[in-house]
């Protein structure tokens, strides 16, 4: 399975979106979020689940838990 940094970029790519744009909606910055995708930077739990709302996945997808995306309804 492919690791956190690689799904982060993966979502954002196949989105046609900037990592300005991703950024934007993390409150932080692009340098910021390029170490996230680069792994040098750890992604904290809050930038996970707003990705996860935001790319209506599941968390467990963008972690690398799961190659399934869609979130399981309760």
């Amino acid at each position: 399975m492919k690791s956190c940094h690689e799904r982060i970029r993966e979502l954002r790519e196949d989105n046609d979106l900037s990592q300005s744009q991703i950024a934007d909606i993390l409150k932080t910055t692009q340098q910021v979020y390029s170490r996230y995708e680069k792994g040098i930077n750890e992604i904290p739990i809050r930038h996970i689940i707003t990705l996860s709302r935001f790319y209506n996945v599941s968390c467990d997808y963008i972690l690398g838990e799961s190659d399934i995306k869609e979130k399981q309804s309760r």
